[in-house]
């Protein structure tokens, strides 16, 4: 099997015949092409696939209301006591639906979870994380907040619960492989859904991560998670995907995936990349605390912005969106510089 990575460009002076690189901000020529079986090769874009190129290049449908041709950002709220970058700073609903206000300023999705995720953390039992997300969500919603919220949950109930209450969105880290009754929910409500690789469960998943080549492992995963959310009836329309950045990964395995980003276009489904603050971050920018890392964090969200990620989770919302203000100014001739 081949592999078509689109070489991703940005600059202003796109040259003739250049194709668009899933309806969005970038553009490209040619591909790398990969495989298994023999050392990578680039080719002209024309030369690929027809099927291939169109998921390359067609543009993405909306998600959750907002278009995908321009980078989003969606702000991260949780509301937990052992978040490994601000446990216990949000637990409380007060507290938690003022960051949400303050996020909202500048990204368009808020994803709201009541269950760490981070290595090692254990589970958290399903009436607890509705009494940490539910009243959040709310309030939010009865304040008047109409922002796409999203309810990062790998269970069923509390993805129910949280739509019930308003929020919008799935964001399940297991793609549907924790809990097998969340995809039906998903296909019942039609919720827009973000599904992401995650290699184990957070309570084991760095004890020895292993690959044969991950940039193609990780895809063949989301292929095979893509396939079987539409097999319940879930649109690919309504679906993101995400490789999973430090779930079940290490360093190398992190920034293999970050430099190949651009591949995961050929599922044709808009991607979500989510680095902010996550250990290796730290390792390599010698950032020993988490809410040091705003900088390398930012670093990694560009990265994947000039690879066409369409959607970047983040803490530093007002940060980010000022970095992404300035490269878009820097890099882009047609797209809006304001949220």
């Amino acid at each position: 099997m081949e592999y078509f990575r689109p070489i991703a460009m940005t600059d202003p002076a796109r040259p003739a015949g250049a194709l668009t690189l899933a309806g969005g901000w970038c553009w490209f020529d040619r591909v790398e092409v990969l495989s298994r079986a023999a050392a990578p090769r680039i080719i002209p874009a024309q030369d690929v696939p027809a099927p291939v190129l169109h998921r390359l290049t067609a543009s993405r449908a909306p998600f959750a209301g907002l278009t995908m041709d321009r980078p989003r950002l969606m702000g991260i709220l949780n509301v937990t006591p052992d978040s490994f970058s601000d446990g216990g700073r949000f637990l409380g609903a007060e507290a938690a639906v003022t960051q949400a206000r303050a996020m909202a300023e500048g990204a368009e999705i808020i994803d709201i979870g009541g269950e760490s995720t981070r290595p090692g953390a254990a589970e958290v039992p399903v009436e607890e994380e509705i009494a940490r997300t539910v009243p959040v969500i709310r309030a939010l919603r009865e304040g008047g907040l109409t922002a796409p919220l999203s309810i990062d949950t790998r269970k069923a109930p509390v993805a129910e619960a949280a739509l019930g209450a308003g929020a919008t969105i799935v964001n399940d880290v297991s793609a549907f492989d924790f809990d097998p009754t969340l995809g039906p929910l998903v296909a019942k409500t039609a919720a827009p859904v973000v599904l992401m690789h995650a290699q184990g469960v957070p309570a084991t998943m760095q004890d020895n991560p292993l690959y044969a080549d991950v940039l193609l492992d990780v895809y063949d995963a989301l292929a095979a998670r893509l396939a079987r959310a539409e097999a319940l009836g879930i649109d690919r329309a309504r679906i993101v995907l995400d490789p999973g950045i430090g779930f079940g990964k290490t360093q190398a395995h992190n920034l293999a995936l970050i430099r190949g980003l651009s591949v995961f276009h050929g599922l044709g489904c808009p991607i979500l990349l989510g680095t902010s603050r996550k250990r290796f971050i730290g390792s390599i920018g010698r950032a020993a605390e988490p809410q040091d890392r705003a900088p390398g964090s930012i670093a990694t969200a560009l990265a994947g912005v000039a690879q066409g990620v369409q959607i970047v989770r983040v803490h530093d919302v007002a940060e980010t969106r000022q970095a992404l203000r300035l490269w878009q100014a820097l890099n882009t001739d047609h797209l809006e510089t304001e949220t």
